[in-house]
């Protein structure tokens, strides 16, 4: 009789940039490899589901095509010939350009460049050790949350909100510009149960009918970028129809009276014009979240990122505080839970060495950086090193071109740690291979819930691939920083440190009890107690021009984007992209569901369901321009252009065109990707990319 060892499970979180950072069970097969991979059902928010692509996580980790060895460029940039090298070599050759570098043009020429490949605290932040230890660039991280961020918290004075597992508790459940079957799927798990229980109505506002529109029982599909008007006449509804709740609002809110006033004229007829909604569809929705007091808003990213997001963001909570929302279990609003955790971090990211006269330069703008754009160098050197971890410029970054065409500069020498051969790697000097979140420790906080949760390290890596922590620890020794504070730990010590500083034990304690739940009590999280502003009082007339928020620019950049023009309280604000007659269309770059930015597309599931790069177009659109139904197609602006495939598509707004996921730019005809037209102008007040943001025009090929 056969027999097979059983199953271990191993308890972790998931490492991706999604704000439900689920906790996990992983099978463990044997030594270093692992199988399926589950939701935790005793993790009261994740309850046991998860997303289809990591449930197959084995696909990255047993990936025949993931780096292994360290590599070295072996003929010109870009050309694809690499030869293989000792770790202490490519180290070695790494930090010799470096310290070349530097004493060509000072400390500032090198970039340590990241982003959240990995959310966990360790492998992600320690590069601001080494950073501020050498008195490198900074990096101010404008790439996903500035916009959303500053208008949530220009409102509250706080990054927290509603319990998000109160959504299950809710009687109307808004799930604004998020399609969270794709990127946040346990909110639907919350959103079903709701209706199952409760005969919630779940109302989706998007652009276009993707997964979650499905799900709707309501659905509001707008033009991109008029969040803003739909929210100010759901408003103005509440105001005439006697459903504001005015007790409400003169507890906790600044300017009631003001609001209303300005509000007047920002009728369902105004909102239609701008929005491309019906009145009667307007009228509906404001009727049933001013009737619903248990009403939760689950404001997403997606629709802030316009340049006009941040108002946009601001204007949709604010209804919950007009309607009283806040009021109730299962009511108010949630964006991110990223303010509760306030964990220290002060050594693993060496805050005590940071300089604050060292530059910070815009991680949006690094296709500008790189070509020599004084502006976005702050009038400094030239960026002529780079260490990249977690990230993947050349393919998720706006204005692709110019970020090419920088990583091809021959006096640029750029690192890149990855676990595949990237768009950003295959441009690099020296690659080196990384671990994966099963084959190191780290610490995770979901900015879509509650948890704290530990992800220790389940199996061994295979033999080459070294952990984010060692890169930097190595890299300290041969820079001459390895005597620092916060250098010479391990991701233990590291972990202990910050849990210990937190009351909240250790990482033996935390593998005991897998995470902890630090959900403020209800009061706090309905702001019942007050809002986090000074005086206690939700602003409906945000600080645009310096309020605090989350990632506010450091002083040496100031105010970004014509903040001048942003408005005195919530209101439609023109300052997008619209189309005109050279670029009649407006696009949006929306998630793919079998991606996550650009992970997930090197595996064979992932690129069997989503198949091809394609354009979602109106069959009316299509018709007129003479483009039928997987035809190539091209599309472009002022900054390029791409081709794709027309994918003819009545779920969405004439004039508008969807390209979904960040398909490798290998991926298209021409070798360039979708983010040849999409821009790095700072949006207003406090930066961030405008990435769905974008009017072109499309013929066919």
């Amino acid at each position: 009789m056969n027999q097979h060892a059983p199953i271990r499970i191993g308890h972790s979180a998931c490492p991706h940039d999604c704000p439900s950072t689920c906790a996990l069970d992983v099978e463990i097969l044997g030594p270093g490899r692992i199988g399926r991979v589950h939701g935790s059902k005793d993790n009261s928010y994740t309850a046991g589901v998860i997303c289809a692509k990591v449930a197959r996580y084995a696909e990255r980790v047993h990936h025949p095509d993931r780096l292994l060895k360290p590599l070295v460029r072996a003929g010109a940039k870009g050309e694809g010939r690499w030869k293989e090298a000792s770790w202490e070599a490519a180290l070695d050759l790494v930090a010799e350009n470096f310290l070349k570098a530097e004493a060509r043009h000072g400390s500032e020429t090198v970039w340590p460049y990241y982003y959240a490949g990995t959310m966990g605290l360790v492998q992600r932040d320690s590069i601001n050790r080494l950073r501020h230890a050498k008195r490198y660039s900074g990096f101010f991280d404008t790439i996903c949350t500035n916009l959303a961020w500053t208008g949530y918290v220009m409102g509250t004075g706080r990054l927290a909100g509603v319990d998000p597992r109160e959504i299950a508790k809710s009687d109307c459940v808004v799930i604004w510009g998020t399609n969270a079957v794709v990127t946040q799927v346990n909110v639907m798990t919350h959103a079903v149960r709701a209706r199952k229980e409760r005969g919630a109505r779940i109302v989706v506002i998007d652009v276009y009918d993707n997964a979650t529109m499905k799900q709707a029982d309501m659905g509001l599909i707008l033009r991109p970028g008029t969040d803003g008007a739909l929210a100010c006449a759901v408003m103005h509804v509440l105001f005439r129809d006697g459903l504001a709740d005015r007790d409400y609002m003169a507890r906790y809110a600044d300017d009631p009276a003001g609001l209303e006033a300005h509000l007047a004229t920002r009728t369902p007829e105004w909102a239609a014009a701008i929005t491309g909604l019906t009145v009667a569809e307007i009228e509906a929705f404001a009727r049933l979240v001013g009737t619903t007091p248990r009403s939760f808003f689950r404001l997403g990213y997606g629709f802030a990122r316009q340049r006009n997001g941040a108002v946009a963001m601001h204007a949709a909570l604010s209804i919950p505080t007009v309607a009283g929302h806040w009021r109730h279990e299962g009511g108010g609003a949630f964006h991110s839970n990223s303010g509760i955790y306030r964990f220290d971090t002060t050594l693993l990211e060496g805050e005590r060495l940071r300089d604050p006269n060292i530059r910070h330069l815009d991680q949006s703008q690094i296709g500008r950086v790189l070509t020599g754009d004084a502006e976005a160098l702050r009038h400094g050197p030239p960026v002529t090193a780079l260490l990249i971890q977690n990230t993947n410029p050349v393919n998720v970054c706006p204005e692709q071109r110019l970020v090419k065409r920088g990583f091809l500069r021959d006096d640029l020498f750029s690192c890149v740690h990855e676990q595949f051969m990237t768009d950003t790697a295959a441009l690099a000097d020296v690659v080196l291979p990384a671990t994966m979140f099963v084959e190191h420790d780290d610490l995770y906080k979901g900015g879509g819930n509650q948890h704290v949760t530990l992800g220790p390290k389940l199996i061994d890596p295979p033999e080459g691939p070294r952990t984010n922590l060692f890169v930097i620890e190595e890299l300290g020794k041969r820079l001459g920083v390895a005597d620092r504070p916060g250098f010479g730990l391990t991701e233990r010590q590291h972990i202990d440190l910050i849990l210990g500083k937190r009351g909240l034990g250790s990482f033996e304690t935390f593998e005991e009890e897998r995470w902890a739940d630090l959900q403020p009590d209800f009061e706090t999280a309905h702001y019942l107690k007050g809002f986090g502003h000074p005086d206690g009082k939700f602003r409906f007339r945000p600080q645009w021009q310096g309020g605090a928020a989350p990632n506010k620019p450091p002083k040496s950049l100031g105010l970004l984007g014509p903040h001048e023009r942003l408005p005195v309280l919530p209101d439609h604000v023109d300052l997008i992209e619209e189309a005109d007659e050279a670029h009649p269309f407006r696009l949006a770059t929306s998630p793919a569901r079998n991606f996550l930015n650009s992970s997930f597309t090197e595996t064979p599931t992932s690129q069997a369901r989503e198949r091809r790069p394609e354009l979602l177009i109106h069959p009316d659109d299509a018709a007129t321009l003479g483009i039928t139904d997987a035809a190539r197609v091209e599309l472009g602006n002022a900054r390029g252009e791409v081709v794709l495939h027309a994918k003819l598509f009545d779920g969405v707004r004439r004039g508008v065109v969807i390209a979904e996921g960040i398909w490798p730019n290998s991926a298209h005809e021409r070798g360039e990707g979708i983010n040849v037209l999409t821009g790095a102008d700072a949006a207003a007040p406090y930066g961030g990319a405008a990435f769905h943001d974008n009017r072109v025009w499309v013929r066919g090929v």
